[in-house]
């Protein structure tokens, strides 16, 4: 059945008119566009459509679909697409086009943003998801198309983030689908081997399971309840994280096929359950009720391993028609059953989750944070921990008390001093199990949380509350400590906060950090949510691209005032002699002074190349004299065979010689070879010839000599 088939047979003839009216632009806008299958593009905004009038979705999400790649790709415009389709089309269309832009990168803080991207599409409208789902499903469908370096990156992509959000929508068709295609190209190896040895598999056993069927069918009708019974084999991707995960061969697992009853209501679902147990004795230890625990997903099922007479293994899950279209379908089934009133606290549920990621994920600039903390909340791996009243609360794995105070409020998390676990007292960072009950201990006037707990918490949700406790409680505080921070650090690199920080450079800044204030970005390094290092290297970098490399250029930030009596300045007296920061000159130096309007004298190594283009009535002969007991900062720069002990064998030598390394700055250049930048203090030039030299006696060293900034 074709796409404009499906239309005519699942939409009213006012809402068919939209969608052929979409379906016409689309193909026009696209027209002479190919895949790299070769197929004409337009195929692709079709397949999208039809997987979502296949999921139930309304008019204006299919319509999105024919239209979401024109904006993009072709020369409509964003008001060409509000004229013709209306503001609500253009929105979902207008999400998912920003969500296509995201280019996923191994850089954390782009990543990070990236995830946020899509949180905020979804906020705005879960069905831009929904369709971005099944858009990148009909890719992953013709993936083999692309080179195999891009399909590993898209495949890798789609499992670490598209697919569990298709988990943690409920939206299992979509999920399970996405996951068998990464593994085909994630370890197509694995995966030939499932197609194979699993449908060989499926027809040994095909005998048993109608067994099985005809059974429990016969238990339904003994029982005057109507209902169906049905084997439905389990997908290729949970078969094979079982195999890694439990280090078991395919002849180990038993429950390749789960057979599945559907009744009417929940009291039937438990009145079954009751008889199938009297028939076949069950597995302890693999009885979930989901049904009183719904997953984090709102997933609702009874689930039951049992054993034969003649010792065969298998599952059955049991729930109502109503929870079947919810498990197959998840929010979808929002608008797929909406004339049969779907459950709306089912739906507003599901979205409870995502406007929790929104509150919280404000209050974590780290990327990193931001990052580890949403994976955490989005994988569908949890425990299930109770109340002492008996409410059930869901946590991520390895949850700890602190994790379960903040999930019951903020301000039981702020109050907490110490936790019960089935009535025991125990330490806060202790690992909760599925079935605690767990009790939190409170103070009214405590401190609040500690800045150690950050270390253990395992939820999102916990991390970000208390990192507004401390943003909003310890305001005042945290802007004094975190200016402290910023000057001391600039201070250590040679430069003054006052100058690298100015109007100019807290808008580039903010632009990256999303900083409101001066205040609110000194508050931010206070209370640790952002690192001194990611303020400071960008505020170096900005000065350094807007300030001239010219000696009258050169702040105050720059230079470091000289010892009494260490360099005398010919036919200079009582001026202010100060060294450059720009090439360090240490004792021993040939150096010379540059007359500074206003600031007195600048000490430069004699072949500092800031001196290139400097006045020479303005350069003056200088010397160093009497004993100098002061550090000194030297730089080095060492080029090597990228081994593993060259840092080890760097760091011997500077420490044989007894001199401090102030800084060490390593990377690998487009040659593989390891670079190293490092500073050492020191008191005499003799000192860093004598460690160049002895660095040059390493055979993996290639290269040694002394820089300048």
């Amino acid at each position: 059945m074709s796409v404009l088939d499906k239309i005519k047979s699942n939409y009213s003839a006012e809402d068919a008119v939209v969608l052929r009216a979409a379906y016409d632009y689309a193909e026009q806008m696209h027209s002479g566009q190919k895949r790299a299958s070769g197929e004409p593009y337009f195929t692709h905004p079709c397949a999208v459509a039809e997987i979502l009038i296949d999921l139930g979705m309304d008019t204006p999400s299919v319509a999105a679909a024919f239209l979401h790649d024109v904006i993009e790709d072709t020369p409509a415009t964003e008001e060409d697409i509000r004229q013709k389709f209306g503001s609500e089309i253009l929105t979902l269309v207008d999400g998912v086009t920003k969500l296509d832009r995201i280019k996923f990168q191994s850089h954390e803080e782009e990543d990070a943003e990236n995830f946020r991207k899509i949180f905020v599409a979804m906020a705005n409208d879960v069905r831009v998801i929904i369709i971005k789902l099944a858009d990148r499903l009909h890719n992953m469908r013709s993936l083999n198309y692309l080179s195999n370096e891009r399909q590993q990156r898209i495949a890798k992509e789609t499992l670490e983030i598209f697919t569990p959000l298709a988990g943690r929508l409920g939206i299992s068709q979509i999920k399970c689908e996405l996951e068998d295609l990464c593994l085909k190209y994630l370890d197509p190896e694995a995966y030939e081997y499932l197609v194979t040895n699993i449908h060989q598999e499926l027809n040994e056993r095909k005998e048993f399971v109608d067994f099985v069927v005809e059974q429990i069918q016969a238990i339904l009708d003994e029982s005057g309840i109507k209902g169906e019974v049905f084997g439905r084999p389990k997908h290729f991707y949970s078969i094979y994280r079982k195999m890694k995960n439990q280090g078991k061969t395919l002849d180990q697992i038993y429950d390749l096929t789960a057979v599945r009853v559907i009744v009417d209501t929940t009291e039937e679902c438990y009145e079954i359950l009751g008889k199938i147990h009297k028939q076949w004795k069950p597995v302890p230890g693999r009885i979930k009720d989901y049904i009183a625990t719904p997953k984090r997903n709102m997933y609702q099922s009874l689930h039951t391993t049992v054993v034969t007479n003649f010792g065969q293994f298998f599952e059955i899950q049991i729930r109502t028609y109503e929870m079947h279209r919810m498990a197959e379908y998840g929010i979808a089934a929002h608008w797929r059953y909406k004339e049969n009133k779907t459950d709306e606290s089912g739906f507003d549920a599901r979205l409870s989750w995502i406007r929790d990621v929104m509150d919280w994920q404000g209050s974590l600039n780290e990327s990193k944070d931001f990052v580890d903390s949403l994976k955490n909340d989005l994988y569908d791996t949890e425990l299930l921990v109770f109340t002492p009243k008996g409410k059930v609360i869901s946590l991520p794995l390895e949850a700890t008390p602190v994790d379960f105070a903040y999930a019951i409020h903020s301000e039981v998390g702020n109050k907490c001093v110490g936790a019960k676990v089935n009535g025991k007292i125990v330490p806060l960072n202790s690992v909760l199990s599925t079935g605690d009950v767990v009790e939190i201990l409170t103070q009214p006037n405590g401190k609040g949380p500690s800045w150690d707990w950050l270390k253990f918490v395992k939820s999102g949700s916990a991390r970000a509350k208390i990192r507004q406790f401390f943003k909003r409680e310890m305001k005042e505080e945290n802007v004094k400590t975190g200016r402290a921070m910023l000057e001391a650090e600039a201070r250590r690199r040679g430069y003054n906060l006052a100058d690298l920080l100015n109007e100019s450079s807290f808008k580039k800044l903010s632009n990256k950090l999303v900083f409101d204030s001066v205040d609110e970005m000194m508050a931010s390094v206070g209370y640790g949510a952002v690192s001194v290092n990611q303020v400071i290297y960008k505020l170096i970098d900005y000065y350094k691209k807007e300030t001239p490399k010219t000696p009258d250029a050169i702040s105050e930030a720059h230079l470091k005032h000289t010892p009494a009596g260490s360099v005398t300045i010919k036919g200079m007296n009582g001026l202010l002699v100060r060294f450059a920061h720009c090439c360090n000159p240490v004792p021993g130096d040939d150096i010379i002074g540059f007359v500074s309007r206003g600031r007195g004298v600048i000490v430069h190594r004699s072949d500092c190349s800031n001196l290139a283009g400097a006045d020479p009535a303005r350069l003056q002969p200088a010397q160093w004299t009497g004993d100098i007991e002061t550090d000194f900062i030297a730089g080095i720069k060492i080029i090597a065979e990228n081994d593993n002990g060259i840092v080890a064998a760097i760091t011997a030598e500077i420490s044989a010689m007894q001199l401090s390394m102030t800084q060490i700055i390593g990377r690998v250049n487009k040659e593989k070879l390891a670079e190293f930048e490092i500073k050492v203090a020191l008191n005499r030039r003799s000192d860093i010839d004598l460690l160049i030299n002895r660095l040059k006696r390493d055979k993996r060293i290639i290269d040694v000599y002394r820089t300048s900034n």
